[in-house]
């Protein structure tokens, strides 16, 4: 799958921004929580709890963006992380202007 401006807006629930958030959204309030709390930033637990890069796995997942699976509660079941890794990469060069 060849990543696209587009996708960039493209919707899953976070738990922990607590709703429906875009692609676009969640890293900006990961860039914002990293400017906000400077030093104190835990790469670990961003916003609270671990395990948060699962959240953008499943929407990539949900979009049908990479390959994987979810459970019945939608969390990740199974993703490709490679392709999932370039997938994100892919979008935040998109949505700092360096990409395609």
């Amino acid at each position: 799958m060849i990543i696209q401006e587009d996708h960039l807006d493209l919707t899953f629930y976070s738990y922990e921004l607590g709703g429906e958030v875009s692609f676009r959204d969640y890293f900006f309030e990961l860039l914002f929580a990293l400017w906000k709390h400077k030093e104190c930033f835990s790469g670990k637990r961003p916003f609270g709890n671990s395990g948060w890069e699962n959240e953008l796995y499943a929407g990539l997942i949900k979009h049908k963006l990479v390959e994987g699976s979810l459970d019945e509660d939608d969390y990740v079941d199974y993703v490709y992380t490679e392709q999932a890794e370039k997938a994100i990469s892919k979008m935040i060069e998109i949505m700092c202007g360096w990409g395609e």
